[in-house]
């Protein structure tokens, strides 16, 4: 047999694979168990919005789309961000249509950065933040943010992280993997250090939604100074519970959103017709389902937190996503051994902090998108195993 790492790109055979993913093929061994890990919405896609599909493709809805995204679409994501985000941007040139979230990341990135700029990012993150960077050649510069501070970006740990080269900055509020939000005060410090190094933001804001207590988000790209420097991405996935329709965009300023345009056009030509479809009923129509599915998210939090930090796994309020992030770190093991020990004793899968960045250590994600009744019963079983281990000082 030949030896095939050697046709593999170097950059490629150095990078690790997903770190959840990594421990869901363990998980995958136990059919059995209750899945806390995986950051999707156990409802279904509300009716209306498969309607549309469903009613697109009777029509005979199945051909390619401009690349950028039908332009219905584009309208209506536009009417939507100046309703929810207080945003506003020309659908003709300035709003891009993605196969996801992930996507528009991903041409932000190769679109606007040279081999060897570096790029900033806050950790724990969601897994591709470095990948992405490293795929295109950048240096993935990280800022830890810390439980103690409910995991919210510190304006001071930026400048501190901030290294001569640094070109761009990829921001994910709220967070995935800890819930972590970013008030307005400390956002305006944010936006400000930006101006001042010439930094362009990437602002992933797929989780706005979902905010609880009467947090209220607020989009950088609103700030002054802001929206001429920052790429803003959302998409259908989470708030609106269609993560199969794999539908994200990205809007900017329109010579960046034309350069994303030239890579995307090359590498996925367009996002689906269908999924497309359906977005614009979402878009328009979609608040009101939207928002029951929040309250419920809120009930599944309020419980899970409660029971994690009884059962002695200290745990922050999230005050948005769908994601606790408890610490496990005293009991003598790390966060990887905690969770494969709980998935072999209790039948019950959260994902080791570590899978989303060194600054994960001693924490584990704990998704509350599963049911309320799942969770009852998953909360049962982690007592039961914390209960018969030994607690380390």
């Amino acid at each position: 047999m030949p030896d095939y790492t050697r046709y593999i790109a170097d950059h490629v055979r150095i990078l690790p694979k997903s770190g959840i993913r990594e421990f869901f093929s363990i998980v995958e061994q136990n059919p059995q168990a209750i899945s806390l890990g995986v950051g999707e919405p156990d409802f279904v896609t509300p009716w209306a919005f498969r309607e549309a599909a469903i009613f697109a493709l009777e029509r005979g809805k199945t051909s390619y789309t401009n690349n950028l995204g039908l332009i219905r679409l584009r309208r209506v994501i536009n009417d939507y961000l100046n309703r929810v985000f207080k945003l506003d941007y020309c659908p003709d040139d300035e709003i891009l249509v993605t196969v996801g979230v992930s996507e528009a990341m991903d041409l932000a990135v190769r679109a606007l950065i040279n081999p060897g700029d570096k790029v900033m990012y806050h950790e724990p993150c969601f897994v591709s933040y470095s990948p992405t960077i490293s795929l295109a050649h950048g240096i993935p510069v990280p800022i830890p943010t810390k439980s103690e501070d409910d995991f919210a970006l510190d304006p001071d740990e930026l400048e501190r992280c901030w290294q001569p080269g640094c070109r761009m900055i990829l921001l994910n509020f709220p967070t995935n993997p800890t819930g972590g939000v970013v008030e307005k005060e400390r956002l305006e410090k944010i936006a400000k250090f930006c101006i001042e190094k010439d930094m362009i933001v990437v602002s992933d804001e797929i989780y706005a939604e979902l905010s609880y207590d009467g947090c209220e988000h607020t989009s950088i790209a609103t700030l002054p100074g802001m929206r001429e420097r920052t790429i803003f991405l959302h998409g259908v996935s989470k708030a609106f519970a269609m993560t199969g329709f794999r539908i994200g965009y990205a809007a900017g300023p329109r010579e960046l959103i034309d350069a994303m345009l030239k890579v995307h056009q090359y590498a996925m030509m367009c996002a689906p017709i269908l999924s497309q479809e359906a977005s614009i009923e979402a878009f328009k129509n979609g608040e009101e389902e939207m928002h029951r599915m929040r309250d419920s998210y809120q009930r599944r939090r309020d419980f899970i937190v409660r029971r994690f930090n009884e059962i002695g796994l200290p745990c922050h309020m999230p005050k948005a996503t769908f994601y606790a992030f408890p610490r496990v770190s005293a009991f003598g093991m790390n966060e990887r051994d905690f969770c494969i020990k709980l998935l072999k004793e209790q039948e019950v899968a959260i994902v080791p902090g570590t899978a989303f960045g060194p600054h994960g250590a001693g924490f584990a994600r704990a998704s509350f998108s599963t049911s309320y009744e799942r969770i009852t019963i998953a909360c049962d079983r982690i007592e039961r195993y914390v209960a018969g281990l030994d607690k380390k000082a």
